[in-house]
């Protein structure tokens, strides 16, 4: 699939990535604690990038996930999938530390972003979001314009040199550029539903992260929003690891390489390419899920 990036001659991403690098000028992208193993290879695809080791999430004395081990290959898309309350959302968001936005939340074991353990003590959680965006189930654009919603990362990082270019490129990579491209001072709340959802994906990206995570981003979504996400899902994981919870079934067996299966309780109960995990899962509670015999 094409991706939706002028043929302008200007870098890709990865080479933006190795001439920072080369120079010194990290500019807050590699700029971390988080530091990645084989530093000098970017996006090897199918190269692991999030590893969890053993990993239990409590909130108080509930458990919420129970021993996951998971690897998460770089520039693929890895869907989770499973019934409600299963802890799907929830290990999502101990990817990128959003789980210590809550007080009874406690999480044990080891993530590993690019060989660190993301929980070390000289982690920095806001760096690491940096570096792993998110994107929501709900279109959350702020009350300001499109550029300025799209520039906002950009500005609070201080990263504002071809600022203008920058935003275009975001708003181009996420399939977005054409259609706004002459009302860029309006509100971005005046946006459709799918549209605001490409915004904010837009507005995660444009700082360059490694890895974007999704919670749900296309249940709000009318069925023609939502192929035009799932179409754009499919470019972005030519630049970026994509990682993405969904309770559509047929939308992970679409547009994933890998899908993790979360069943009650909290267990990840198989994990592997997709194809096989639909066509011939190894696990009966999996076939059961996926058939529809419950959940």
């Amino acid at each position: 699939m094409a991706r939706n990036v002028p043929d302008d001659g200007k870098p890709s991403r990865n080479e933006r990535i190795d001439a920072a690098e080369a120079s010194g000028e990290t500019g807050g992208l590699i700029e971390t604690s988080v530091t990645t193993e084989d530093s000098d290879e970017h996006s090897t695809p199918g190269r692991t990038i999030i590893e969890s080791r053993g990993v239990d999430v409590f909130y108080d004395d509930v458990q919420a996930l129970r021993g996951v081990d998971m690897e998460i290959p770089e520039n693929r898309v890895t869907a989770m999938i499973g019934p409600s309350g299963c802890g799907k959302s929830t290990f999502l968001r101990t990817i990128n530390r959003m789980n210590d936005l809550v007080d009874s939340a406690r999480v044990e074991g080891e993530l590993r972003f690019g060989g660190t353990n993301v929980y070390d003590e000289g982690v920095d959680p806001v760096a690491l979001r940096r570096r792993i965006g998110m994107v929501f189930q709900s279109p959350n654009p702020f009350p300001k314009s499109i550029y300025d919603n799209a520039a906002y990362g950009l500005k609070v990082q201080d990263k504002t040199d071809d600022i203008d270019d920058r935003v275009e490129r975001a708003l181009r990579d996420a399939a977005l550029w054409d259609e706004v491209q002459d009302r860029l001072d309006e509100s971005g709340l005046e946006l459709s539903g799918g549209q605001q959802q490409r915004l904010c994906i837009a507005r995660a990206i444009a700082v360059d992260p490694d890895v974007l995570l999704m919670d749900e981003p296309a249940s709000a979504l009318d069925p023609v929003a939502t192929s035009k996400v799932e179409d754009l899902i499919a470019d972005l994981a030519e630049e970026y690891t994509v990682v993405i919870v969904t309770h559509n079934m047929q939308q992970a067996a679409r547009i994933s390489d890998k899908t993790a299966v979360f069943l009650t309780g909290g267990e990840l109960v198989e994990f592997g390419d997709t194809n096989e995990i639909f066509e011939n899962p190894e696990h009966d509670r999996v076939e059961d899920y996926i058939t529809g015999k419950f959940g």
